[in-house]
């Protein structure tokens, strides 16, 4: 729902700062992401909210996202249709609690049934949480793009992982 754009904006926007995540260097904003956000579709390229169980939630109140994934297409060509690359985003005070183990698992046991046969990850070659976590799920690296990101004046590799999934 339109209505989960803005905790996806704000959780995507609390990795900026740590340069560990994203190669965006400044917030985005609402309006930057409606195009983005309408790309994805239940079928092909869902984006899904990850939240706490009801009774979870603190007073009756509505359960606040923990995080959120998407599928996103590579490279937009129709032969790549069965692969897709994954974004994994955590709330910060949900980050090291199990939710992105949570995620990929739900991802990789989805991903046939929406005709995805292929994933990947692009990873900061720093990224050291985000690497061990795609490696306990099975991806292998299938490139380094080294020093392609200046992030305050530092130079960064890309590392593409990949997983067959059927």
């Amino acid at each position: 729902m339109l209505a989960d754009l803005p905790a996806i904006v704000d959780i995507y926007n609390s990795t900026i700062a740590s340069r560990d995540v994203t190669a965006d260097t400044e917030p985005v904003t609402l309006a930057s992401r409606v195009d983005w956000f309408h790309h994805h579709n239940p079928e092909r390229r869902p984006l899904w909210i990850i939240e706490a169980a009801s009774d979870q939630a603190p007073n009756d109140a509505a359960p606040a996202p923990l995080g959120w994934l998407s599928y996103s297409d590579f490279y937009g060509r129709p032969a790549y249709a069965g692969t897709a690359e994954l974004s994994i985003y955590i709330a910060p005070h949900w980050r090291g609690k199990g939710v992105g183990q949570y995620c990929l698992q739900q991802a990789i046991a989805c991903a046939p049934d929406i005709g995805v046969h292929t994933l990947l990850g692009f990873i900061f070659g720093h990224n050291a949480p985000s690497l061990a976590l795609f490696a306990k799920f099975g991806f292998a690296t299938w490139a380094c793009l080294p020093k392609v990101a200046n992030l305050d004046g530092i130079e960064r590799d890309l590392i593409i992982l990949g997983k067959r999934v059927v």
